[in-house]
């Protein structure tokens, strides 16, 4: 059986120019970056801005499992599988990070049959967009602490800085540091710390921006510090975000590519789906139902995180309403949320399936309380056993939710045909009428409490001391009327990871309250989030390598 990366050199890839042209993209309108990848102008936005948007499909999935769901290759496989039935369909996505890649995950570009290519340049370097912003981030950390050496007129306290720099690399020797060392012409000692690019807020900013000085305006609302008096001070205070804009000039323009099949993929922007929201860019997606009738996206993680903040805090922003939301699932999965220990996970147990589609029950549910349309594609793997899948298919039916067997990463878009015909069934027949969960007006505790209740099914919320004197603070600040983006993990309903299927009788307890002023968002923590990844004890860079002719080897 052929890797993902042979696949995709084996592919037979279009021009991207061929591709912009069944767009009806002007030539203007487009910057290449090679043969087989490039940049979209904004302007195409404002030529288009009279255009009806097309059809907004959001695909999510349970709480994931060591054992996989494939949400990437589902949502690039139904892409796929929407032109096969003459639907001009666009693919949004986001950009892969270089930490993940050379880490545990390997490539994010889809797998099997259902991928995006060039799959090597996408999951590199791609178009420099992760270095852009992570420059961009960094800039601002230079300016911080060479505003405090040149005589620190807007009196910031070093102890009380909380922006932080970053590194598009998973190195955890670089999460607690001191910089400043070596005396006094090295600057002011102090701690500090990295995290990886796609934790950073200048990440968030760039996928809720609507134009460039839209970002360059989040950018200056950063909040970098507070002074000696206890009062907040911004980037703009320190006059960086005209240059740090400058910096995002390229990288705010989305990026297009193709799938194995020639079905258009915007890929753009990244943001972390725990510490900020995990969707692509908001001007990726508005480009993309411009351009297409039908808009396939996806969010990170599980629905209870991916898919509440794109509802509440994309979708709020960028006046978008999903017409169908595509909830993944595996056999395998299911099985492990039921207890059933991973090296049995291929094994037929249906009693164990039952007990974890509680998962999924809990997600349906959650989807339906936004008002939308929900249909669950079952991601098959070879070690699926016939009475497991009618299981699955037969508590969705008693659920009146459609339900479908997805075989993309094996057949491509004719593996998601009936996924297809699935989803455009639902739009047609069942109409969305989408609504966000909660009003960004309420205390920041009621916001907290509504999403740990309605989504997680959480008895309650504890904040701890530190949290509530954060709140108050935020809310002396006039910093509280946001939306709020929940950092927990994905693994559970709950915060404490081993929860797993639908646990009942939790708390929820938040840790720690940041706001992203820039972003537009207040950040509850809960548990141990980690902002900057570390290496596997055998990191997937192990088995990469590039040969004398240019190919290369072990991506996946």
């Amino acid at each position: 059986m052929k890797t993902d990366i042979e696949i995709a050199q084996g592919a037979k890839i279009k021009p991207i120019l061929d591709i912009t042209k069944e767009l009806g993209i002007n030539e203007d309108n487009v910057e290449l970056y090679g043969k087989y990848k490039c940049k979209l102008s904004l302007n195409i936005l404002d030529e288009l801005k009279e255009k009806e948007d097309g059809n907004l499909i959001l695909v999510t999935a349970i709480n994931p499992t060591p054992a996989g769901e494939g949400k990437s290759t589902v949502t690039v496989g139904l892409g796929q599988a929407l032109c096969k039935i003459n639907k001009k369909a666009v693919i949004a996505l986001r950009e892969p990070s270089l930490g993940p890649v050379f880490g545990v995950k390997g490539g994010a570009a889809g797998g099997g049959y259902a991928q995006v290519v060039p799959m090597e340049d996408i999951n590199l370097h791609f178009t420099g967009d992760m270095h852009a912003i992570t420059a961009a981030n960094n800039l601002l950390c230079a300016a911080i602490d060479n505003h405090i050496h040149q005589g620190n007129n807007l009196r910031i306290d070093a102890r009380r800085i909380i922006f932080k720099r970053v590194l598009d690399m998973n190195d955890r020797a670089l999460r607690d540091i001191v910089v400043g060392m070596g005396g006094k012409p090295n600057g002011f000692l102090r701690e500090d710390g990295f995290m990886i690019t796609v934790a950073s807020e200048v990440m968030a900013i760039l996928c809720l921006s609507k134009n460039l000085m839209d970002l360059k305006e989040r950018m200056g609302n950063i909040l970098i510090a507070y002074n000696l008096d206890g009062e907040p001070v911004y980037c703009k205070d320190l006059k960086a975000n005209g240059a740090m804009a400058m910096l995002m000039k390229d990288a705010i323009k989305p990026n297009l590519v193709q799938t194995l099949e020639n079905t258009p993929a915007i890929i753009h922007g990244g943001p972390f789906a725990n510490i900020a929201h995990g969707c692509n860019s908001l001007m990726a997606t508005k480009m993309a139902l411009k351009l297409g009738d039908y808009v396939v996206t996806e969010a990170g993680f599980g629905a209870d995180l991916g898919a509440e903040k794109f509802f509440d805090i994309k979708c709020r922003y960028g006046e978008l309403s999903p017409k169908c939301v595509v909830i993944v699932a595996t056999v395998r999965a299911l099985k492990h949320h039921g207890g059933v220990k991973k090296e049995d996970l291929n094994t037929p147990n249906v009693e164990g399936l039952k007990k974890g589609m509680e998962n999924l029950e809990k997600q349906i549910e959650n989807i339906q309380g936004f008002g939308v349309p929900v249909v669950v594609a079952i991601n098959r793997f070879i070690h699926d056993s016939e009475e497991e899948l009618k299981t699955i298919e037969e508590f969705c039916n008693s659920k009146d939710v459609k339900v479908s067997l997805a075989e993309v990463w094996a057949k491509g878009g004719e593996g998601g045909v009936d996924l297809a015909e699935a989803v455009i069934e639902s739009i047609e027949n069942k109409k969305s009428n989408f609504e966000t969960l909660y009003d960004v007006n309420l205390t920041i505790k009621e916001k907290i409490e509504k999403i740990a209740k309605t989504i997680y099914g959480a008895s309650g919320v504890a904040f701890t001391a530190q949290a509530s004197k954060q709140i108050k603070e935020l809310e002396k600040f006039n910093l509280d009327k946001m939306p709020i983006c929940m950092a927990k993990t994905q693994y559970s309903l709950s915060d404490n990871p081993s929860l797993l299927g639908k646990p009942q009788g939790f708390e929820v307890t938040v840790k720690e309250v940041r706001v992203s002023n820039g972003a537009g968002f207040i950040v509850a923590l809960t548990g141990d989030i980690m902002t900057m990844p570390g290496l596997p004890k055998v990191p997937a860079a192990e088995k990469m390598d590039i040969l004398e002719n240019g190919d290369i080897v072990g991506l996946f």
